[in-house]
């Protein structure tokens, strides 16, 4: 038995498979070495029951994750799945990776995930090229869910938001500007909070100042990430993969035509294709 693992900072999704054969799908919490030390990844793999019925049955394990992408952190993730999963030849590469496995197979392009962070790089159809790009929350994540709750959030509490917005706003969340920062600046993974923010952007997705702010993030991820790398490379299409990206194809679409991009593909979630790419390789 084999297991495919996916991993943002909100959760990872699980597939485990024999071959061609699912045996089981399920999500655990995210796993992310920047937030998450071996002990803590170890606790959190032991609160799974499918993961404490089969651990021993499983031999090889293929992780990719957010925050995974130098070798230190890698072996932190390492070390914990080694631990937990005794039996198991244990891989781990950068949630990157594994976009450009799910959305190009073996072609090449230039891939980039926009769910609750952003990242961006050229994937030659073997490996991805390494780059100075992911920045994290704090620097960077320009159009992800993260990006898009801090504006939300910002604009909020300097009181520029639209008055019919900021009504839902109130309604929806019941703000206080103390709880507000607690969560933001005291409290631990404020990404994976401020990225809970997507919602209230999917369901008033049609309104014109929710619009302008999601097109706003995909014009900086272009100009910032992919016109970069499509000079390096321009006859490569652009593969999207992540929650956001899939939410918001329209806006996305738009941004990339406005940049003279080339849209391949966007998909919302890369397990099932890391599923039929590895089962059909054992």
């Amino acid at each position: 038995m084999n297991a495919v693992v996916y991993s943002g900072s909100n959760y990872a999704e699980w597939r485990l498979f024999d071959r061609e054969r699912t045996i089981a799908s399920f999500k655990t919490a995210g796993i992310n070495p920047y937030f998450n030390d071996e002990k803590q990844i170890i606790q959190l793999l032991s609160k799974n029951i499918n993961l404490i019925h089969h651990a021993e049955e499983i031999k090889r394990i293929y992780f990719f994750g957010a925050g995974s992408f130098t070798p230190e952190l890698k072996n932190t993730v390492h070390t914990a799945f080694s631990i937990f999963f005794k039996f198991g030849k244990v891989s781990v590469e950068h949630d990157i990776t594994a976009a450009a496995i799910a959305c190009c197979k073996n072609s090449p392009g230039i891939i980039s995930i926009i769910g609750s962070g952003s990242n961006a790089a050229w994937y030659d159809g073997k490996k991805v090229k390494p780059n100075n790009y992911g920045l994290g929350y704090i620097l960077a994540d320009e159009g992800s869910g993260n990006w898009l709750g801090r504006q939300l959030v910002k604009g909020y509490m300097n009181e520029t938001l639209p008055e019919h917005i900021r009504k839902k706003f109130v309604q929806r969340y019941d703000p206080e500007r103390t709880t507000l920062l607690e969560k933001i600046y005291r409290q631990k993974q404020p990404a994976v909070y401020l990225s809970s923010f997507t919602e209230f952007f999917v369901d008033n997705q049609e309104d014109s100042h929710i619009k302008g702010i999601i097109r706003a993030g995909f014009d900086k991820l272009m100009t910032t990430y992919l016109l970069p790398l499509h000079d390096e490379h321009p006859e490569a299409f652009l593969y999207f993969a992540g929650s956001v990206a899939a939410s918001f194809q329209n806006e996305l679409k738009e941004a990339a035509a406005g940049a003279n991009l080339k849209v391949a593909t966007i998909i919302k979630e890369p397990i099932n294709n890391l599923l039929t790419y590895y089962a059909n390789r054992t």
